[in-house]
């Protein structure tokens, strides 16, 4: 077993910090000739390209009649799943819903900025939206209803949603039976990069839509960053990152076994147990062997690849100190395990999600709690917020002025025009003044 990292933060070099902070940032230049070709096939030859990319990649006898789910697969799939997966997949949609429906904005608000003017917003849905929800190293429904529950909930007339197929063609059953939860029944049955172009360009059976949102492999990745500005791909995402934040309070087999959650995602993840406190970082680093050898081995084999890697266990010189390290690190999952978690959270301004105290451990947000689990990765939580309906719903400003609003407004508005020299603009307004007698 690989050994797992115990990093004393202010003995290390500034390279050695920039290193763990910058994680395991996949490079993706590799791969966008493939994704050019991908891209370009699928645009000329659309449902063609994407099937034998199907045949390729994923399904040896993938055929177009297979492009999109059928009725009798949903069917099928719901009759595959046991009740107790069922339930559980209704219930975490619930919640997911719930919280979801608090998020809704006012359709439009206006104020008064002066007598007689008034501005505003109206808030509409965007027209078109596809889901991605991969398979990869399993199948994930808790995307699916992560994805689907917030499109539905903003009121997009068309949601779509592409996951890839099995080895035998198939959509994952679970998948199938949350988007039908979801009140989702449009399910293509294509990933990768022929996906991501198919959505962008539209074939004979896949549609063209406005927006691509969902996370994917490195392949998923690159595709997207080709085709940025032909369709809104949405958030930026990657491997999964962890950081549990915490102080002399904790538990530390909670504390050990929280660590695991996002390190089991794949050997490019990230997870870090962060505490001013040695002796609760000695007994974590002590924990960690023994519960890691109770995983199966290839999720055992992904643990100790991160530990080892871009994570384990963090002592830092103070409370405050950590907490600036998670502010830089800017985390996608944050566990705060303090014995005052919602002071701590005053201080905390980014991370994709901030879960207080140790009955809110990681699993219990990535399923079922409500919050979204789509969230900013790779230090975009400075800048970028989880999945929610504003990723489907856009803006429009709206302006109106009455007659004695604008007479208090036009010469404003033409000095300025005049200044930045746009005749055009000072014309509309100063011939306007005389034909409207103002």
């Amino acid at each position: 077993m690989p050994s797992i990292q115990f990093i004393t933060w202010n003995k290390l070099s500034t390279a050695e910090k920039t290193r763990i902070l910058r994680r395991a940032e996949t490079d993706i230049s590799n791969l966008l000739p493939l994704a050019q070709e991908v891209i370009g096939k699928v645009r000329a030859r659309g449902n063609k390209a994407v099937v034998a990319y199907a045949r390729k990649f994923d399904a040896p006898d993938f055929r177009a009649s297979m492009l999109r789910a059928k009725a009798t697969d949903f069917k099928a799939a719901r009759k595959s799943l046991s009740a107790k997966v069922i339930a559980a997949i209704e219930a975490a949609h619930e919640n997911i819903r719930r919280f979801h429906e608090e998020q809704m904005p006012e359709p439009m608000w206006f104020t008064q900025v002066q007598p007689g003017m008034m501005a505003g917003e109206k808030v509409s849905p965007v027209t078109s939206a596809a889901l991605y929800v991969p398979r990869g190293k399993g199948a994930f429904p808790s995307v699916m209803l992560m994805l689907a529950t917030p499109a539905k909930v903003a009121g997009v007339p068309r949601v779509v949603v592409v996951t890839p197929p099995t080895p035998e063609g198939k959509a994952d059953a679970a998948s199938l039976v949350a988007a039908e939860v979801c009140g989702i029944d449009e399910v293509y049955v294509v990933g990768g990069m022929q996906a991501i172009a198919a959505l962008a360009y539209g074939t004979e059976t896949i549609p063209k839509v406005a927006k691509i949102v969902g996370p994917g492999s490195s392949y998923v990745s690159a595709a997207k960053r080709l085709l940025y500005g032909t369709v809104d791909v949405g958030l930026p995402a990657g491997p999964s990152e962890s950081i549990i934040l915490a102080d002399e309070s904790a538990n530390p087999q909670l504390c050990a076994l929280d660590l695991l959650v996002e390190a089991e995602h794949g050997p490019d993840s990230a997870a870090l147990f962060v505490t001013h406190d040695e002796a609760l970082a000695r007994k974590v680093h002590g924990l960690l062997p023994g519960f890691i050898a109770e995983l199966p081995e290839w999720r055992r084999n992904f643990v100790e690849t991160v530990l080892s890697n871009y994570g384990g266990v963090v002592h830092t010189g103070s409370l405050e100190e950590s907490i600036q390290f998670v502010n830089d690190y800017a985390p996608e999952h944050l566990e705060v395990l303090t014995a005052e978690p919602f002071v701590t959270l005053q201080s905390l301004h980014n991370a994709g999600e901030i879960l207080l105290g140790h009955y809110t451990p990681i699993p219990t947000a990535n399923y079922a709690l409500g919050l979204n689990a789509i969230l900013p990765t790779g230090g975009f939580a400075r800048s970028f917020s989880s999945v929610s309906v504003w990723d489907f719903l856009k803006r429009s400003g709206v302006g109106y002025m009455s007659r004695d609003g604008y007479a208090s407004l036009q010469g404003t508005v033409a000095t300025l025009a005049d200044y930045e020299d746009f005749p055009a603009h000072a014309m509309a307004i100063r011939k306007r003044n005389k034909i409207l007698g103002i």
